[in-house]
């Protein structure tokens, strides 16, 4: 029964953390970005993210945030949110599912515990700005 599932396999679908200016706050802020750098666009997209760690001994978790878009283009990126800066201590996880045509996908990405930062920065694909990739 288990060799009948196929799961299939997410590639050229990943986030990226940039840090950008926010008028709100007045400081560089991280933002999470969903990137579709495949040839298909991606439809009834669902993304779950939480935090999740241990600081100073003691257990520390966000509670969930949902996010829904109906379509993400092929070769183009959606902001999903921006992460707090107290945050980024913590594991960030965001579990992704979305359709190609009939078939479901889903990966779960995370950022891990200070992996969101300056020195881990390289160009990302499709927003061709710097920031940290998770694939």
């Amino acid at each position: 029964m288990k060799s009948d599932i196929i799961i299939p396999k997410v590639e050229n679908v990943f986030l990226a953390a940039i840090q950008e200016w926010n008028d709100d706050f007045l400081d560089n802020v991280w933002n999470v970005y969903l990137i579709n750098d495949s040839d298909f666009n991606l439809d009834s997209v669902m993304v779950v993210s939480k935090a999740f760690g241990t600081v100073n001994g003691e257990m520390k978790k966000t509670s969930l945030l949902r996010h829904a878009f109906m379509e993400i283009p092929a070769v183009s990126a959606v902001k999903i949110e921006m992460i707090e800066a107290s945050v980024l201590a913590l594991n960030n996880e965001f579990m992704v599912t979305y359709f190609i045509g009939n078939t479901l996908y889903d990966k779960k990405f995370t950022f891990r515990t200070n992996t969101i930062n300056e020195r881990a920065m390289v160009e990302v694909p499709v927003l061709f700005k710097n920031g940290v990739v998770v694939k």
